[in-house]
């Protein structure tokens, strides 16, 4: 698992549609978003460039790993 800083989201729509972006281009990772925490958590195979370019062409900033 891998989670990211991810900045733009602030309700649960927001999540839902982090969920949605995520999901087309790692179909196969379970994804959780917490738009409290501005994180995202990725389980499963998948790409970080695909992942931020997907976000960020979506409205979102990816600030990367997590601490």
């Amino acid at each position: 698992m891998a989670t990211y800083r991810v900045e733009g989201m602030s309700c649960g729509g927001c999540e839902n549609a982090v969920k949605r972006v995520v999901g087309a281009v790692a179909p196969d990772a379970v994804v959780e978003a917490d738009h409290s925490a501005d994180q995202v958590s990725v389980t499963g195979t998948h790409d970080d460039a695909a992942l931020q370019a997907a976000l960020e062409k979506a409205g979102y900033a990816f600030l990367g790993l997590a601490d």
